[in-house]
């Protein structure tokens, strides 16, 4: 008996057969659309965390003394004049603030090296103004500023700046006018040695207001060693506004180290939207005093157990080391420098000392061969490079148990070629 299967009506497992293909292959079709998608909403999620506008440079710091925020009204006979007098009326005043001696007006304008203009209005006879004043280090310095006091200064402290408006806690994620007022802020008059991130790049991504509730010293080492700096200091500005162009409410707090140390707080306002740098500008130099006043007091040192953290590190990867090693058939004489080693160490510690090494870097790929080859030395610790020249040479700084001749001798083990010695080498291929 012949059976003919006509090509209109088709055998049903055959048509089952078909439909899961066709199935099979809309999932797999519908799968790479959502991986593809997945990619690029992750991709452009990325790109979009490190690019465009987002940090605000620092303003170099000169040698000069600013005073800034010194308001005039002043009457003369002319506009002309009255511009003259305002200017002297404010190199007093701020002269005055920097609790500088009495001085006749003649001596203090002998040590202004400039007056910078914030805002000013000129009439036929009167001058309204909100300028700031700029005192030579040369001539000022005997007198005021950092130049003059007998006080120590801090060791480098990253300074991060958190803002929390609208709630929302931000550091560099946008151009917010907390961070704007600690890039303009003047510190070379400061005893508090302030390193003060661009927030440009990846340091938004490094740099964020949840890294000040962090507290693992190993995390911390690693950000401070990127910037060269010893502990941290973290500014917090909360704002509340009133209602849309209204007062605005500011809470300040100074903190200090991995443990978000309060030093205190207070309160300031500001009645509009345009008063609002004015008040963060004088925030600054609030919370900069209360950091001069921790400095003074001992409680500004950076934290000892953030450079012990690799010490911390070493001795538990020993620990492991020890106790995944296997104890089955081991000779007496193989396992007996172990313990000796680690009493020797005990009675003697071994102290890192720090050094630079300067290295060739043509491309990005010669500075990290550099750096793992420096870090793959035994008794290396915190290797991180310093200064970063592509085209030139870049240097970076280590810390080595045993010194540079150690370090040296490690190098050219690897084929490295060493010159120099001591705390300062030179390595080549």
């Amino acid at each position: 008996m012949a059976i003919t299967i006509s090509s209109k009506n088709p055998r049903p497992a055959r048509m089952g057969l078909a439909l899961k293909r066709s199935a099979g292959k809309a999932a797999l079709w519908w799968c790479g659309a959502a991986c593809l998608a997945v990619g690029a909403i992750t991709g452009g999620q990325i790109l979009a965390q490190i690019e465009g506008d987002r940090g605000i440079a620092p303003l170099a710091n000169s040698q000069d003394i600013q005073v800034n925020g010194i308001t005039v009204d002043v009457t003369a006979k002319t506009g002309a004049e009255a511009r003259i007098a305002g200017w002297k009326q404010a190199q007093k005043e701020a002269w005055k603030k920097l609790g500088g001696p009495d001085m006749p007006i003649e001596s203090i304008d002998a040590m202004v090296s400039s007056v910078v203009i914030g805002r000013e209005q000129i009439g036929p006879k009167r001058y309204i103004a909100t300028v700031g004043v700029i005192f030579d280090k040369a001539k000022a310095g005997q007198y005021v500023g950092a130049g003059a006091g007998t006080g120590p200064r801090s060791a480098p402290l990253l300074l991060i700046p958190v803002l929390d408006s609208g709630g929302v806690r931000q550091v560099f994620e946008v151009r917010g006018p907390w961070q704007r007022a600690w890039a303009e802020f003047q510190a070379s008059s400061s005893p508090v040695d302030y390193v003060r991130p661009t927030g440009s790049g990846g340091e938004s991504l490094i740099l964020t207001a949840g890294q000040a509730s962090r507290r693992s010293r190993l995390w911390w080492r690693s950000v401070l060693g990127q910037f060269n700096a010893s502990d941290v200091v973290m500014p917090v500005a909360r704002l509340e506004r009133q209602w849309p162009g209204g007062p605005i409410k500011a809470t300040f707090t100074a903190r200090h180290g991995p443990d978000n140390t309060f030093l205190g707080s207070f309160t300031m306002q500001a009645a509009t939207e345009e008063e609002l740098p004015r008040m963060l500008e004088q925030a600054v130099v609030r919370v900069d005093g209360m950091y001069r006043d921790a400095l003074s007091s001992g409680a500004l040192d950076p934290d000892p157990s953030i450079n012990a953290g690799g010490v911390a590190l070493d001795r538990a990867f020993a620990e492991l080391r020890e106790k995944l090693m296997p104890k089955g058939d081991v000779s007496p004489p193989a396992a007996a420098p172990q313990p000796a080693t680690e009493q020797t160490e005990s009675a003697a510690p071994v102290i890192a000392e720090a050094v630079s090494v300067q290295f060739a870097s043509p491309d990005a790929a010669s500075v990290d061969s550099a750096l793992a080859a420096v870090r793959g030395v035994p008794g290396a610790q915190g290797a991180a490079a310093v200064s970063l020249a592509i085209g030139g040479t870049s240097v970076m700084r280590v810390m080595m148990v045993g010194g540079g001749e150690r370090l040296a001798a490690a190098l050219r083990a690897q084929g490295w070629k060493v010159s120099g010695g001591g705390s300062a080498l030179r390595i080549s291929r």
